[in-house]
Parts: C-alpha cells; structure tokens; sequence
C-alpha cells in the first residue's frame, strides 16, 4: 500500500519559512485569541488561554528559534494566524503561528535530511525538509521542540 510511506503534514507559516507537523500530533487549529501572561515562565512562553475549560500553553516559536514574524499586509488580514493546538506527550500545547497553510501528504522517501542551520532553527528539532518547487518545507520534531524539563515549566510553571 502507498499510503504507508505517506506522512500528513499540517503545515503553516511562521516567518518566511513554511512548516509542517505530523497530523497525529495536532489536536486542532484555533484562531487567536487572549492569552495571560503567567510570571516565571520560560521567555518563549506567551502564556495560557482557555479552550473550552481546558487551561493550554502558548509556546511562541518565534521567540525560541528567533523567528521574525511574518509582514501581513492589509488585504491579507483575515488569513492571520492562530494557534496550532498540539498533543505532545499527552499534554496539550498550543504554539504561535503566522498562517495555517494545508494539509499535504508526503512521500516518506522525499523527507530529506535538514542543512545545517535553518533561520535559526537548530537541526535537533527538525524531522528533515522536503523540497517544494522553489521553497523547502521544514517538518518539525514536536516531541523534540522541548525537552522533559522545558515540558514541565511550560505546563506547571510555578514548579522549580
């Protein structure tokens, strides 16, 4: 069967760059909406926001990878961002995106091993590229965007 050497991708925009995550890890996509600071969190945290009772972190990746955020023109406005709401290690985390874009199917053999450095994102994060007419699409590792420690202080922050 073919479709066991493919992988869906929700991809989006974050920058210049376009992402993608394993379908399986996304729990949703929701539009923006007001996230609370919350003292003592890692620099990258944005905050918490309630998705129908349930507490989520925001994660803004542009922070982490040093990621400068996409230039949205105003006839471009109603396609901002939002949240991609992912399930990692069955928490849920929401990260920052600039624009949801589609799902794609790929082959696994067109997943390349990612160059060195990509804007700022260091290769341990990255699954691998694959190579999309004249951009890369970058896949993300989302169980590597944190390690067990960063896990902890994004889901319980007032814990040391």
């Amino acid at each position: 069967m073919a479709e066991e050497n493919q992988l869906q991708l929700v991809t989006f925009q974050l920058g210049e760059e376009l992402y993608g995550v394993n379908i399986m890890d996304v729990k949703e996509i929701v539009k923006i909406t007001a996230v609370r600071p919350i003292p003592n969190a890692p620099y990258y945290v944005e905050g918490i926001f309630n998705l129908r009772s349930e507490i989520i972190p925001v994660i803004n990746l542009h922070k982490r990878f040093q990621i400068k955020k996409l230039e949205i023109s105003d006839e471009d406005e109603e396609l901002e961002g939002g949240f991609i709401i992912l399930n990692i290690d069955n928490n849920k985390i929401g990260i920052i995106i600039d624009r949801i874009s589609r799902v794609v199917s790929v082959s696994i053999d067109e997943i390349k091993a990612p160059p060195q450095m990509i804007s700022g994102i260091g290769t341990e994060y990255i699954n691998g590229v694959v190579r999309q007419e004249d951009k890369y699409l970058i896949v993300l590792d989302t169980r590597k965007l944190f390690n067990a420690k960063e896990l902890q202080k994004i889901i319980d922050p007032g814990k040391e």
